[in-house]
């Protein structure tokens, strides 16, 4: 049989004492059947997994067998326990006679430690926009783990304008088609080498569904059908701890990461409403984190621009698929007193860094936090008068409109941030370089630029 690891293989969802390893069976990962899913028969596959110590594999620590089905497009989600905190580890697959790459994964520290987590934000991958080299870079760093915000594919028909081309044009509306496109961005090497060296946890925007869609869209069976499906390649495609259900599939998470951060992954889609953004049930759980928890940096990992941004010039000047469409709610959210409050995003297709204040319309009220806001891997910006932006809004302090992605550190002191970009995307092989280094200190207060080069 043909290769059938050519979507590589992933990690996620780091715990204490384990993780989830993950791989899809395809040996003709753009299968024009819808019938055969990657190419695979409809039948289950038996798939055997290894978890070491060392890259070698001299120390196994755990190994076991799953079960690839059809009705999961052949992917493998397997849950590893018993392990030890804060520890790296290598896994690898095999089916048959084949063996899947390597991969590198770590579990989340010891609820008491206080050891710093380096960590890693990326967002909006559209691939007929260019290169992942950013994501190459990306792997390079190691990072503790890997923070996706959203718009891990574009489910639009291909770009008019493309620097490499996706074989089936159309817009994806169908559980095939969704399959196609993740599997048509899995075979790119280096997002398969950003999986491989450290584990992922990742949330959705609008376009691993419908761009700016909202909650049940128009409430159409064929929307809803449309959405169901697009949860389910999602599900196929990551490595995550649960599967979707009924046509819904619970994203809102944290991951705690000893007694340093405090990661609080959100949901800023499936229930949203003309009023929420959220919806009642995570705004609740949100809510409750932030004010009971006593970890020092309370991290919302979010799609979404969090802060108020007016944009000079003709109206609307807010943008209301952000946060600025449910200020209401923002402001609950600032109002909960949580001590260490961090924002990471994304979605801008730009890098933004700014204070989050009690009152953005009084530059004078008090900094509640910071927000730093990804730029995409590779989707291209839109057209930013930057410098009236940032007069308008004094709580920004930052603009670059590179490609690239966030490398942070939370530690029991400071929290520090690099946007590290690249000049290119339209070709291989750009460099990576720090646009700017940002430090929140001890009280979690202060915000300023610790370096630029």
């Amino acid at each position: 049989m043909a290769d059938p690891f050519t979507l590589g293989v992933a990690s996620g969802e780091p715990l204490p004492d384990g993780v989830i390893l993950w791989t899809r069976l395809a040996v003709n990962p753009l299968s024009p059947d819808p019938a055969r899913p990657g190419g695979m028969a409809p039948r289950a596959v038996t798939v055997t997994w290894q978890l070491a110590e060392d890259e070698r594999f001299a120390t196994v620590v755990r190994q076991g067998t799953a079960q690839a089905l059809p009705e999961w497009a052949h992917s493998v989600h397997v849950r590893v326990d018993g392990l030890r905190p804060g520890a790296d580890y290598f896994y690898r697959f095999r089916s048959g006679a084949d063996q899947s790459p390597v991969g590198r994964t770590r579990t989340a520290d010891d609820p008491a430690a206080t050891r710093p987590v380096r960590f890693a934000v990326a967002s909006c991958q559209r691939y007929e926009h260019g290169f992942y080299t950013a994501l190459r870079h990306l792997a390079g760093e190691r990072p503790d783990v890997v923070f996706h915000v959203g718009d891990y594919i574009y489910e639009s028909r291909q770009a008019a304008q493309f620097v490499r081309r996706i074989e089936q044009p159309d817009a994806a509306t169908t559980l095939h088609a969704y399959r196609n496109r993740y599997a048509r961005y899995k075979t790119d090497p280096d997002l398969r080498a950003a999986h491989a060296a450290a584990p992922w946890v990742s949330t959705w925007d609008d376009h691993e569904v419908l761009d700016n869609y909202a909650g049940r869209g128009d409430g159409s069976a064929a929307f809803l059908r449309r959405r169901a499906a697009a949860y389910q390649a999602y599900y196929e495609h990551q490595p995550l701890r649960v599967r979707p259900r009924d046509g819904e599939l619970r994203m809102y998470r944290r991951r705690s990461y000893g007694t340093v951060a405090d990661f609080m992954v959100l949901d800023a889609r499936q229930y949203r409403g003309a009023t929420t953004m959220l919806g009642a049930a995570q705004e609740a759980w949100l809510l409750a984190r932030l004010r009971d928890s006593p970890v020092r940096w309370k991290v919302l990992v979010q799609p979404l621009f969090f802060a108020r941004r007016f944009v000079p010039g003709p109206p609307p000047n807010l943008r209301a698929d952000s946060w600025d469409g449910q200020p209401a709610e923002r402001s609950r959210i600032l109002a909960a007193g949580a001590s260490g409050l961090v924002v990471l995003s994304g979605d801008v297709h730009n890098a933004w860094a700014g204070d989050l204040k009690a009152d953005f319309l009084d530059p004078g009220s008090a900094t509640v936090g910071a927000e730093f806001v990804a730029s995409g891997i590779t989707s291209r910006p839109p057209v930013t008068d930057s410098a009236a932006v940032l007069g308008a809004n004094p709580h920004l302090r930052f603009f670059d409109g590179r490609r690239g992605y966030l490398s942070g550190v939370a530690g029991p002191e400071e929290f520090r941030i690099a946007f590290r970009a690249v000049d290119f995307v339209d070709r291989k092989g750009a460099p990576v370089g720090t646009a700017a280094e940002f430090v929140m200190d001890g009280n979690g207060l202060t915000f300023g630029n610790a370096s630029s080069k």
